[in-house]
């Protein structure tokens, strides 16, 4: 690996200038005159531009400017020790020491890590006192050198050991920590070393997360549950932070972490103790599975369900706002605007100053129904783009978007996304792993890699896959268009069944992909998709809405908590949220599960049966106007409702019966 730093680099004990500017405009100029920047003006823009988000000056007279840019080449450390001091920003005055960091775009890993290691250094009174006393420009060199060549420090995960002259038995507080900057090379690993540091001084068991650019290690569930207090130390959103639900919270931006660790942490720590403090939100169910499934060891079962849920979840927002669109835009001009070329030739010839036939509706509906046309064009892509990026990361999202759009050209449909978003995804990947020569590892990223997996998938595609897989597509719309009578109830029958057999689980997530990614296809004329999207949403609004109902009929089956989710469970059933009714999946499962089943099973046939359609792929009764046969999409829910809730109340009295234990009354009762 090339040295980060040489003689030609360091500046020993001269003027720079009066502002940061000046010193990194000079350092930005050294970079590039050892051939490590293909231009002066555009690292220093760069850098500059990251100074002006976050002062770099960090406590102990040391600035450490740095950036990403495309116009270095090859990763530089250039250090600047003044003779007159330049204030970057910290709180106890200006800086002597300038390190001046300059990344590439795409620098790699190990380059990633020793830039990281050395901001970590200079968190260090002894490495800093030597810099200052270093008479030659390779005395520079060899201090650097020898604090990247030494074994890591440890890992801020550490736990952090009580203070040595403790004389209490009772366990310390316990803290978890984010930090994060927007570069991930120096702010985001100096924080966390202080706040470790700081938290050791105290007695306080500290650890910490670094979401940085050489690469971060997540927490374990376990420790972040046992924490009293989280610290977020970030200028950027935290990843993963439904994980942290729940705990008080100490949010401030990651220079903080270097300039006041100590009182951060005494302020978690007041927190802690705070029944009052700000807390981090509660995130919906399925957000923590995802990532509980992320953190865990999985197999390629695992991962393949990860990447067709993540494809999945990031193409309903097209698909409910599309889908929402359409229906106000029926709503305003009736069914027929979707005929023929009817929306475009009224768009076409009018505007919103000269209505056809002064109708505003129906040129407001053309409108909507326009707009959620296009959004509804983006529902392959999007299904392929985000499947491949949660193999690939962001490489394998332009082809992955590539795939689904010739997926959608061939009229592969939804079935060749997937296909087409998994090649794009793990061809991304594998090209990814190649080694190649350090100047074509800043393309890698945003040309090569994009590029030859948007050739090999998308060719793979049109030559091989494509042609099959649309005439599987076909068949199985025709079968969906041509389900009448006992037919369409048994899909029906087989549709309420996975909805409520694990509330928001794996096997709910295939019938509601298998709903949503079928709606573009529905259509005046065949509406078979619009019943199979109804059919899924009324059924998964029965359990939590059984729930809620089984509490009213008999509160004595039921404890406290429970009586008290189900409250919440009418809003929640109302609103297509089946996870409304996991708390009583999760204590009485082999009870709550098959009543939820049965229920569902009878809405999903009525819906079926009667011809109910939904044009929204969420929403609940929220969104009757999108709803056709209403009367009966209500009915429907309230069969199945009635039917699992007394099911759920004999089964509690009478099935295994375990009474409820009466709960203790509140001293405080009747104050």
């Amino acid at each position: 690996m090339t040295q980060l730093i040489t003689p030609q680099l360091v500046t020993l004990d001269q003027n720079l200038g009066d502002s940061p500017a000046d010193v990194i405009r000079v350092l930005a100029g050294k970079v590039a005159a050892s051939g490590r920047a293909s231009e002066v003006e555009g690292l220093f823009a760069d850098a500059f531009a990251r100074e002006q988000k976050t002062a770099t000056g960090v406590p102990g007279g040391i600035a450490i400017p740095h950036c990403r840019s495309a116009a270095v080449t090859e990763p530089a450390l250039a250090m600047a020790r003044l003779s007159h001091k330049v204030d970057f920003g910290a709180k106890d005055g200006p800086a002597d020491l300038i390190f001046f960091i300059a990344a590439p775009d795409g620098a790699d890993q190990e380059h990633l890590k020793l830039l990281s290691k050395l901001a970590r250094s200079l968190i260090k009174k002894d490495f800093t006192a030597a810099l200052r006393a270093a008479a030659t420009e390779q005395d520079i060199v060899d201090l650097v050198d020898g604090a990247l060549a030494d074994k890591p420090a440890a890992a801020p995960a550490a736990v952090a050991e009580p203070a040595a002259n403790t004389t209490t038995t009772a366990a310390p507080k316990r803290i978890v920590a984010v930090t994060a900057c927007p570069t991930g090379i120096a702010h985001t690993y100096m924080a966390a070393d202080s706040l470790v540091a700081a938290a050791k001084e105290m007695g306080v068991d500290l650890q910490v997360e670094t979401q940085g650019s050489s690469g971060a290690k997540p927490l374990d569930p376990a420790v972040i549950a046992a924490a009293d207090a989280v610290i977020f130390a970030v200028d950027v959103d935290v990843r993963g932070k439904e994980r942290f639900a729940g705990k008080p919270v100490i949010n401030a931006p990651v220079k903080r972490g270097i300039d006041e660790p100590a009182k951060m942490v005494q302020e978690a720590l007041a927190a802690a103790d705070d029944p009052h403090a700000r807390r981090v939100p509660h995130f919906g169910a399925e957000e923590q599975a995802e990532r509980q499934a992320e953190e865990s060891s999985e197999h390629i079962g695992q991962k393949l369900k990860r990447a067709l849920l993540t494809g999945v979840s990031y193409m309903i927002p097209f698909v409910a706002g599309g889908g929402l669109l359409i229906a106000l835009g029926f709503l305003l001009a009736g069914f027929d605007i979707a005929l023929g070329t009817k929306a475009n030739d009224i768009l076409a010839a009018n505007t919103l100053f000269n209505l056809p036939d002064g109708n505003l509706a129906l040129y407001i509906g053309a409108v909507l129904f326009k707009i959620g046309a296009l959004s509804m064009g983006f529902l392959v892509p999007a299904l392929a783009g985000y499947i491949a990026y949660a193999i690939a990361d962001r490489p394998g999202i332009a082809p992955g978007f590539v795939a689904g759009a010739v997926s959608g050209f061939m009229g592969a449909g939804f079935l060749g996304g997937i296909v087409g978003g998994l090649l794009a995804g793990y061809i991304a990947y594998l090209v990814g792993t190649w080694q190649v020569p350090r100047w074509l590892r800043g393309l890698m990223p945003v040309v090569i890699i994009p590029l030859l997996a948007s050739i090999v998938a998308s060719g793979l595609m049109f030559l091989v896959l494509g042609g099959p897989i649309a005439g599987l597509t076909k068949a199985l719309n025709d079968w969906l268009s041509g389900m009448t009578g006992v037919s369409a109830v048994v899909l029906g029958i087989i549709l309420g069944l996975m909805m409520c057999f694990d509330l928001g689980g794996p096997v709910n997530k295939v019938a509601y992909a298998f709903a949503v990614a079928g709606l573009g296809a529905g259509s005046a004329a065949n509406q078979a998709p619009w019943q199979i999207m109804a059919t899924v949403m009324a059924a998964g609004m029965v359990p939590p809405l059984a729930m809620a109902l089984a509490t009213v009929l008999d509160k004595k089956r039921f404890s406290l908590a429970e009586r008290e989710n189900g409250k919440a469970a009418w809003l929640l059933g109302a609103s297509f949220i089946s996870e409304g009714a996991i708390p009583f999946a999760a204590a009485d499962p082999l009870r709550v599960i098959p009543a939820s089943m049965v229920g569902g099973a009878l809405t999903g046939a009525l819906c079926m049966a009667t011809g109910v359609t939904s044009q929204a792929p969420h929403g609940g009764i929220f969104v009757f106007f999108a709803i056709g046969n209403l009367a009966m999409f209500v009915i429907s829910i309230l069969a199945g409702t009635v039917v699992s809730a007394l099911i759920v109340v004999a089964l509690k009295r009478w099935a295994v019966r375990k009474p409820v234990e009466a709960e203790p009354v509140p001293a405080t009762a009747g104050v």
